[in-house]
């Protein structure tokens, strides 16, 4: 559906989005583009209600009621889709985020709904199944966290895997396109290998630095090796991992300026919401907006979100 508005910041927004009818108008012309669906059995025949917002499926095996929310990550929330709006914008279009205790602030609800709206939108921004990367990809690992020596004695060998008290994290990025990060708890070929399998089409070039872990790349990739231990950092004009760098200083500073740390737990959650906003930076205000909220489907429960 075409954007029917355009904002170019947060006033706007606002201003738009004023109340809760004209959210879940655009919610539903967004979703359904005029065509509502049965999100129980999938038919495409059912009719309103007279509350204006509650649809009954007309199929005589459902006759289910629903509303534009149900199967998304609003369902069953009681805050207003204006204030998810909200939190949704600010969230996807600051650079580095925004925490759960400015966002508490910005739209008056607790600390806590702030920060499970946090994870809730941070959630629908998964892929279930990424694209494959081709031609030119980047691979490149980095570390999360503090030195284990000055964390608090509680915290002290939470973090898995074998980097001193830092979590691993891995990216493969596709350049100019596509950007893909995940947890990795071991560096070596076993784990990085597949990883790069996994994730990249076996005709891309592959550039990685000089680590032992990527040396078998070549058995399945053009891969390029830039020996960064030699104080080498770009071979031949267009082989290199500056890119990924880039995205690594910004997720670091993110984290350490904005949530200040993070932990394994939900790292990956952060690392999501990272990675799509990066890969979205160059498009305006509206398309960025309608991008994530095409990703609503799906739910993500407290009980889900807290669990060991």
């Amino acid at each position: 559906m075409a954007a029917e508005t355009q904002f170019k910041n947060l006033y706007d927004l606002r201003q738009y989005f004023k109340n809760e009818t004209v959210c879940r108008e655009y919610l539903e012309r967004f979703r359904w583009d005029g065509n509502p669906v049965c999100p129980f059995c999938y038919s495409d025949k059912p009719y309103k209600l007279g509350d204006g917002k509650t649809y009954k499926c007309s199929n005589k095996d459902c006759k289910k009621k629903f509303t534009a929310t149900v199967g998304t990550i609003f369902e069953n929330t009681k805050i207003p889709l204006s204030k998810w709006f909200v939190a949704m914008y600010l969230i996807t279009a600051h650079k580095k985020g925004i925490s759960s205790l400015q966002l508490h602030r910005d739209i008056g609800v607790t600390q806590k709904t702030a920060w499970f709206i946090n994870h809730r939108i941070r959630e629908m921004l998964k892929k279930n199944s990424p694209n494959l990367l081709s031609g030119m990809v980047e691979v490149d690992e980095t570390y999360i966290g503090g030195k284990e020596t000055n964390k608090h004695a509680s915290k002290k060998g939470q973090s898995k895997g074998e980097f001193g008290g830092k979590t691993g994290v891995i990216g493969i990025l596709e350049r100019n396109k596509e950007l893909i990060v995940e947890i990795m708890y071991k560096a070596d070929a076993k784990t990085l290998i597949p990883t790069v399998l996994r994730n990249v089409e076996q005709d891309a070039t592959v550039v990685t630095d000089n680590w032992t872990g990527y040396f078998n790349l070549k058995n399945f990739y053009d891969h390029k090796v830039v020996s960064h231990s030699t104080g080498v950092y770009v071979v031949d004009g267009i082989y290199h991992t500056n890119t990924l760098e880039g995205f690594w200083s910004l997720l670091k500073r993110g984290i350490i300026g904005i949530y200040h740390s993070v932990s394994t737990k939900h790292l990956g959650r952060y690392l999501v919401e990272f990675s799509q906003r990066y890969q979205t930076r160059k498009i305006n205000e509206v398309d960025r907006f309608n991008y994530f909220l095409s990703k609503c489907d799906g739910r993500l429960k407290y009980k889900d979100l807290i669990k060991d």
